[in-house]
């Protein structure tokens, strides 16, 4: 293996990895705030902003991995 299959390899793992652990965690936040919100409907608003925030900090997580996926790859 030369050194440019060994980066695609890599890159790929990276990116399997690093954007279906995101995924899962985004559904799960969704499903659980989905939960609160039906059984106390009168703290939505409360329950919404702490799951926007939630989100943000899971897709941050995928950016991460998109960014070393593309050191990787020019660097």
């Amino acid at each position: 293996m030369d050194i440019n299959s060994i980066k695609l390899i890599a890159i790929a793992v990276i990116m399997a990895i690093g954007t279906i652990a995101p995924a899962i965690a985004i559904a799960k936040i969704g499903s659980q705030s989905a939960d609160a919100i039906g059984r106390n409907p009168e703290a939505s608003s409360k329950v919404q902003t702490a799951m926007i925030l939630a989100l943000a900090f899971a897709e941050a997580i995928a950016i991460y991995a998109l960014v070393v996926s593309l050191i990787i790859k020019f660097v």
